[in-house]
């Protein structure tokens, strides 16, 4: 079963990035936000951060730190994505919100797909409505590899799209 949903989130991320439009409906069920609707997509181009940290078993292992990514709009930069996570646009707004909600990226390369709730809002523009936030499209940002030297960062380049959602 758990190959199947796999399998079925791989054709979906396939139609959602060749422009399918899919119907809210189509997005995995971890992510989908019933009685919410759209009302600004975002593309993000950026890296994700990791940090080498010993995990709880002692040996060093890559632990996922932050974002840092440019927010565009029709190819113009409109905003930033930071830690927290944050989303701070020009025109003042901002949304900072918590994970509630992860599917896989259409390859293991790729990060996580999430749902997360907006926990505070700051300003008057764009943001100011948003009480959910979906990452969707994602497209590297995984980190491979060793890590030998701990405090050490390395950055994985990744890009997003981010569907803002109110009620």
């Amino acid at each position: 079963m758990d190959c199947l949903k796999s399998n079925l989130h791989v054709v979906l991320s396939g139609m959602l990035m060749a422009g399918g439009g899919a119907r809210a409906e189509d997005l995995p069920p971890s992510i989908q936000a019933a009685g919410l609707s759209v009302f600004l997509t975002l593309h993000a181009e950026g890296a994700q951060i990791h940090q080498c940290k010993a995990g709880p078993d002692g040996k060093l292992v890559w632990t996922y730190r932050e974002p840092i990514a440019t927010l565009l709009r029709d190819g113009v930069t409109v905003g930033r994505h930071f830690a927290g996570p944050h989303w701070r646009l020009d025109d003042g707004s901002q949304a900072q919100g918590k994970v509630v909600g992860k599917a896989p990226g259409a390859t293991p390369a790729d990060a996580l797909w999430l749902k997360l709730d907006v926990t505070a809002r700051e300003g008057q523009g764009a943001l100011s409505e948003a009480v959910a936030i979906q990452r969707v499209h994602t497209h590297g940002g995984v980190l491979e590899g060793a890590c030998e030297t701990d405090g050490a960062f390395r950055s994985v380049s990744y890009s997003a799209d981010y569907v803002f959602l109110k009620k």
